[in-house]
């Protein structure tokens, strides 16, 4: 007779280790006996080894189907717990590899640290020390404003000192300490290097341990991702009254789905259709439903673009929770720490801080009882020798009594201090409990003062951007949750080129027919010539160009004497490409500067500052002129032309303008050789970011040699060759 498969059974996780252990030896179960083990959904899943038997009640014995949800649960979890610590790993160090291979000079050039700076205290700022670190020579660099920086004498591998961003000017850079900084930061030689914080990866980690157990309502949205149910009962389209009275009918629909999704919903926004103004919208009605509303984005921009439009909303309560050096200043009235200032109470809680100085005082008088004047005692040992007058092991009873007092002076300082911090919390409480609307970064939400808080509705902007474990963290939050973002644009960063991480939440609901969801098909930002290929490409043409902007025209007041400058810059001609490969001195090619990975193509950078040079002069205001290449050289390189022509203008990447748009755009694509090799360039998803940041002129630099033997390249200069007088 064939002998029975071992059952798995259950035990409820609820029980401390103590307990379970029990458990299994009632029933003769040894840890030989489990074959693995798999916590979720309020169990813990024991699967027994092959040739293991035991008699255990039914009610030890799950149903297949528990079985499967702890199972998914528990490999979900672990698998993301995986991935975000080898993310973590490789940021941390692509820092530091950078820092040990690359000189100090080259990693200034790349924007990546500041040296030579010379430090001086710039006061308080809430309980924030500040400290300015300037000098003489101009500061150009991609440090900017809630970064996080690692502060050194020159070797930051040696260092471990670290400080958020404040304020970058061109002679300085005002950095906030959370605790006093260190005398030496007032010496000379100072740097200042781009670095990671790797505590949102921490609140991450935490939030998926949170999801294995996590109550109702969120266990509905938790299984809802993992695919163990669908939505609650069809979604309908709810009618409300728009705040926004232009809302046009495609975000009319998008903002009804959304209040009416009984679980998740999402608004799918393609360039300059509107996105943030259908999720403010969102918001608003939420509120007026009586709900309270946790508004979140990936980025620090992000949340401040949803809290100035919503901070013309008098009617409604906003706090946003953050860091001061990541809020817009003009915003800081919102921020929690400017709430917080203005709280009755924290006149009492400075008082309190007050005291709490003079109980240092008095207890540093006394002998702290380090591990070598204790000598194997406690506290309470120390104590009682003290009451009873006599010495320990060659420790006179002098130190024996002075150890004594310092200790309970320590127990009065740890009992006021610890009074201060449940004053502190219950302040932050009180106005995160008042607030209808409250904002925050992802990574924020992780934080200790959100513990055990929830909302109604989360509402998430840039979530296509989002890694999926930092898009959890306010998922989890509320038993409604409304997703927005574009996942035709570009993905979320990933540094360690894992490709699950790379595929974001909302990208994968996105392919779910049962998740409500609404595309917005009118965009307001660009001309419709330069909408088109864009359109073709990622929005299957359903984009439409509202009258407003498709035929919008750019206006110059002169065109350049210069007729092959001219004829780039024509305003009647809204796209244009302009073909190096026929250059006849053959210097059109790309470059790789020693130890560098990153191309650049020094002909291509002339093109470009001659023609921001011509729009200038042309009269168009040098604010309104964005320029996008693909790599940080010709960054640097079109940024050093330009300077020298006279015509600084915003150069970024296409990382660096996503969101955002200029009245000009103009892209060098850099990559030009025999192989026709063009790297990232491939990814459709990166030129559709670039080509539709423009709203009346596009101007593209390029070989269309090599980029024409690649994806998506080919077809783009199929569409070039359709439409007239577009390219050259």
């Amino acid at each position: 007779m064939a002998k029975k498969r071992p059952l798995p059974f259950i035990i409820s996780a609820s029980l401390d280790e103590r307990r379970r252990n029990q458990i299994l030896r009632r029933y003769k179960i040894k840890s030989s006996n489990i074959a693995r083990v798999y916590e979720g959904d309020g169990w813990i899943l024991y699967n027994p080894t092959k040739n293991s038997y035991f008699k255990l009640p039914k009610e030890m014995i799950p149903s297949r189907e528990l079985e499967h949800r702890i199972k998914s649960i528990h490999n979900y979890i672990e698998e993301y717990k995986s991935l975000i610590d080898i993310e973590r790993r490789a940021e941390m160090d692509a820092q530091i590899k950078e820092i040990r291979t690359t000189s100090p000079k080259e990693r200034e050039h790349y924007g990546r640290a500041v040296l030579g700076l010379k430090g001086r205290s710039a006061g308080r700022k809430f309980d924030l020390y500040l400290v300015r670190f300037s000098r003489d020579a101009l500061i150009q660099t991609e440090i900017g404003s809630g970064d996080i920086v690692l502060i050194s004498r020159g070797d930051p591998l040696k260092s471990d000192l670290t400080a958020t961003v404040m304020q970058v000017s061109k002679n300085y850079i005002e950095v906030a300490f959370l605790s006093k900084p260190p005398v030496w930061c007032k010496d000379n030689n100072i740097r200042l290097d781009l670095f990671v914080n790797d505590v949102t990866f921490k609140r991450m980690e935490r939030n998926l341990e949170k999801m294995r157990h996590i109550g109702s309502p969120m266990s509905h949205i938790r299984d809802i991702l993992l695919g163990l149910t669908t939505q609650s009962k069809p979604s309908k389209t709810l009618h409300f009254l728009p705040d926004n009275e232009n809302l046009n009918n495609k975000q009319k629909e998008a903002v009804g789905k959304a209040l009416g999704a009984k679980d998740i919903a999402l608004i799918h926004g393609p360039p300059g259709t509107g996105k943030t103004t259908a999720v403010v919208e969102t918001i608003v009605q939420l509120v007026k439903q009586g709900k309270k509303v946790l508004a979140t984005a990936d980025s620090n921009v992000a949340v401040d673009n949803m809290l100035e439009r919503l901070s013309k909303k008098d009617e409604i309560n906003l706090v946003r929770v953050g860091h001061p050096a990541r809020i817009d200043e003009s915003l800081e009235k919102f921020s929690l720490f400017s709430l917080i200032e203005v709280d009755e109470r924290s006149k009492r809680v400075k008082m309190m801080l007050e005291e709490v100085g003079k109980l240092v005082e008095v207890r540093n008088r006394y002998s702290k009882p380090t591990p070598s004047r204790l000598r194997g005692m406690s506290k309470e040992r120390v104590k009682k020798l003290s009451a009873l007058g006599k010495s320990y092991r060659g420790v006179d009873i002098k130190t024996i009594n002075s150890m004594a007092q310092w200790i309970k002076e320590d127990e009065k300082f740890e009992k006021f201090f610890s009074a201060i911090r449940e004053l502190e919390e219950s302040i932050v409480q009180d106005i995160i409990s008042k607030a209808d609307v409250v904002l925050s970064t992802n990574g924020m939400i992780g934080a200790e003062m959100f513990e055990g808080v929830t909302f109604d509705v989360t509402v998430i902007d840039e979530a296509s951007q989002q890694m999926e474990p930092s898009t959890l963290l306010p998922m989890m939050r509320a038993k409604k949750v409304i997703l927005a973002g574009d996942h035709k644009q570009l993905p979320p960063t990933v540094i360690s080129n894992l490709d699950t991480l790379k595929h974001s939440l909302f990208e994968k609901l996105m392919n779910r027919e049962d998740i409500t969801q609404t595309m917005l098909e009118i965009q307001y930002r660009m001309h419709k010539k330069i909408m088109d290929f864009p359109n073709q490409l990622m929005y299957d043409s359903k984009l439409k160009a509202d009258k407003s902007v498709a035929s919008s025209k750019l206006l110059l007041e002169k065109l350049p004497n210069d007729q092959e400058i001219s004829k780039i810059v024509d305003p009647n001609r809204p796209i244009f490409f302009l073909d190096t490969s026929s250059s006849e001195t053959g210097d059109n090619r790309e470059t790789l500067q020693p130890k560098s990975t990153s191309y650049e193509n020094i002909f291509e950078a002339k093109i470009v500052a001659s023609i921001v040079k011509a729009l200038v002069e042309g009269g168009l205001d040098i604010d309104e002129i964005g320029v996008i290449t693909p790599y940080l050289a010709q960054v640097k390189r079109i940024e050093k032309i330009c300077e020298d022509e006279g015509v600084v203008c915003e150069v970024k990447s296409v990382d660096g303008f996503q969101g955002r748009e200029k009245e000009v755009i103009i892209i060098s694509f850099v990559r030009s050789n025999v192989d026709n090799s063009i790297g990232f360039l491939k990814d459709k998803r990166r030129l559709n970011v670039a080509m539709t940041r423009a709203k009346k002129k596009l101007i593209m630099i390029g070989d269309k040699t090599t980029l024409e033997a690649n994806e998506p390249f080919d077809r783009l200069f199929d569409y070039l060759s359709s439409t007239t007088a577009s390219s050259s």
